[in-house]
């Protein structure tokens, strides 16, 4: 054993194991890093960012129904005149000589009749001002001037066709896509892994007649399956689509035994069995662990499927309902008004992209750093 010296004397080299070495070529990827980098921001946005915004991922603004993305706040200067004087024919008041000082506008209402004080409360509902207040009222009540501060509302993506924030409503279906993405990923591989490893090792008739189980489901329709599993989970999309991924195992099951077929042949498992290693352990210390390289290109791609299956059932109504939204469905809600919102379509998209094609940086990055032939 090499050794080396120190203040408190020879001390033993210590060695590099194989994770080590696959953690560095993971490290020298630059596109795997980054895309690392993109995911976890993408991550952190969709899980802290609805805490963050003023508005309520359900929240509807009636006054601002399909408004463009802008820095700038809204009501924007010229909509505030015209937008006091919708409040006010709304609630049948005439008004005279608008001004607005800074963020404060006022007018002077006039009536045939005396003025109702709580006719103020309309002009609070509406989403363009707060703070309503009358002053200066004339001995007969038919006139009075009317003060409100105008509201300073951000929609930096825009607003739906149901005026509600698109940014927030971004965040929140980032939540849910990967969500759904990851835990039918997470049952997929568990079963497909430990399926397949065991169908393959073993062999003989056991591996047969697991096949022929694999074969049997790969027969039955998809859309069966699902239908199935919503009458009997309900709406509760995330048991769902703990029950989807327990049929997205097939594929996973196939490969991991290709591999296994291949890897029970090696030297090192033969050397295994001769030493009295059991089925178990050698499945868990030599077959799978080197099966991880297709398993996690795999994975990666099996992420973005799930995800965009989840768009599939929810247009039949069969996955994510209103007021929850995922990117899917915006992307699905944004094409259908693509010619009158093209922001709709364009900030979902952005976020899902980026999602997948970071997923798929990731995936090749470890293919490499988990390959055994590089080792």
């Amino acid at each position: 054993m090499s050794l080396t010296s120190s203040a408190n004397g020879p001390q033993p080299v210590k060695g590099r194991s194989l994770w080590d070495d696959a953690r560095d070529r993971l490290k020298a990827n630059r596109a795997a890093v980054a895309s690392m980098i993109v995911l976890a921001l993408v991550t952190l946005v969709s899980i802290i960012g609805p805490y963050l915004s003023p508005h309520g991922f359900d929240q509807v603004y009636r006054d601002f129904v399909k408004v463009p993305a802008s820095l700038q706040p809204y009501p924007q200067p010229e909509q505030v005149e015209p937008g006091l004087m919708n409040v006010l024919r709304r609630a049948r008041l005439d008004a005279e000589n608008f001004q607005r000082d800074g963020d404060t506008v006022s007018v002077r209402l006039t009536s045939s009749r005396e003025i109702d004080p709580r006719s103020v409360q309309y002009v609070d509902r509406s989403d363009y001002f707060q703070n309503a207040r009358l002053e200066d009222m004339a001995a007969d009540g038919k006139s009075v001037t009317l003060k409100a501060d105008v509201r300073k509302l951000h929609f930096y993506f825009g607003t739906d066709a149901n005026g509600r924030d698109l940014m927030t409503r971004t965040m929140i279906a980032g939540r849910v896509s990967m969500t759904i993405g990851l835990l039918a990923t997470v049952v997929a591989i568990s079963i497909g892994v430990i399926y397949g490893a065991t169908s393959g090792y073993l062999g003989g008739r056991v591996d047969q007649v697991m096949m022929r189980i694999v074969d049997v489901l790969y027969s039955l329709p998809f859309i069966f399956f699902v239908i199935m599993l919503v009458v009997f989970f309900g709406r509760n999309f995330v048991l769902m689509f703990i029950a989807v991924g327990a049929v997205e195992w097939l594929d996973m099951a196939r490969i991991v035994r290709g591999q296994t077929l291949t890897i029970k042949r090696q030297e090192y498992v033969q050397a295994a069995e001769a030493m009295g290693v059991g089925n178990a352990g050698i499945l868990r210390r030599h077959v799978i662990p080197n099966t991880l390289g297709p398993v996690v290109v795999y994975m990666t791609l099996l992420v973005p499927k799930v995800i965009l299956l989840e768009s599939f059932l929810s247009f039949l109504g069969l996955g994510v309902q209103e007021p929850m939204t995922s990117w899917g469905v915006l992307i699905s809600e944004g094409a259908r008004n693509l010619q009158g919102g093209v922001w709709l379509l364009i900030f979902p998209s952005i976020f899902l992209t980026s999602t997948l094609f970071a997923l798929n940086f990731i995936g090749d990055g470890l293919r490499d750093a988990l390959d055994p032939k590089d080792r």
